[in-house]
């Protein structure tokens, strides 16, 4: 097993970590991340400001206009979804929860379109609970540098428990997305500015691939 620590802190000081920028109300973390799916960071980030500006909380939400919602988020991907369902969010918690975003995981989930990743977004980020979020960034770091060997994001989250411990867990998310975006990039992966590439999987095995070619030449 490798040592997660001594992996983690080296990781953590090249990628601090990346907060939700206009708020840190649960609420708001919640429908920023919603909308976040199959969207890139900037056009997430535009929106959700916007919707934060022009209704304030889960009142002004629930009450909304869906095609003023749907035309405030349009550069989102599955806007047309989207859309009903945040406003579909802030009535059920406002009708339901009594205005307040739910604590648990378990509570979480049971939104619409709220899975694990969302309500531990949740979780750490507008409670600073410790859980695990596991995004793309997470799976593909975590699996590349060989912390874990997984085949979908719920083994992920799962085999993360075991390893990180839960004083790092509220970061955890926001320090490995950081770092997956500027160095262990999905395409050609900065392995060469890499703090940690002498412990990592992938390129111990790409650099066995490029010995074996170079010794065939």
């Amino acid at each position: 097993m490798k040592d997660f620590k001594n992996i983690y802190m080296k990781i953590r000081e090249v990628s601090p970590e990346h907060h939700f920028e206009f708020t840190d109300s649960p609420f708001w973390i919640l429908i920023t991340t919603i909308l976040s799916h199959r969207t890139k960071d900037i056009v997430t980030d535009q929106a959700a400001r916007s919707l934060y500006n022009k209704y304030h909380d889960s009142v002004g939400l629930e009450n909304a206009d869906p095609a003023d919602v749907k035309a405030i988020i349009k550069y989102v991907g599955f806007s047309n979804v989207k859309s009903l369902r945040i406003i579909e969010i802030a009535r059920i918690i406002n009708h339901e929860y009594g205005g307040k975003v739910p604590d648990t995981h378990d509570e979480l989930v049971k939104l619409p379109g709220t899975g694990s990743k969302t309500a531990n977004i949740v979780l750490t980020q507008g409670f600073n609970i410790p859980a695990i979020a596991v995004d793309t960034h997470v799976f593909r770091v975590s699996n590349r540098i060989g912390l874990v060997h997984t085949k979908n994001p719920d083994e992920t989250e799962e085999a993360l428990k075991s390893i990180v411990p839960l004083e790092y867990q509220v970061e955890f998310n926001p320090v490995m997305v950081e770092f997956g975006k500027n160095i262990c990039k999905p395409v050609s992966p900065r392995c060469n500015i890499c703090p940690v590439s002498d412990c990592c999987d992938y390129f111990a095995q790409k650099n066995t691939g490029d010995t074996a070619i170079k010794s065939k030449k």
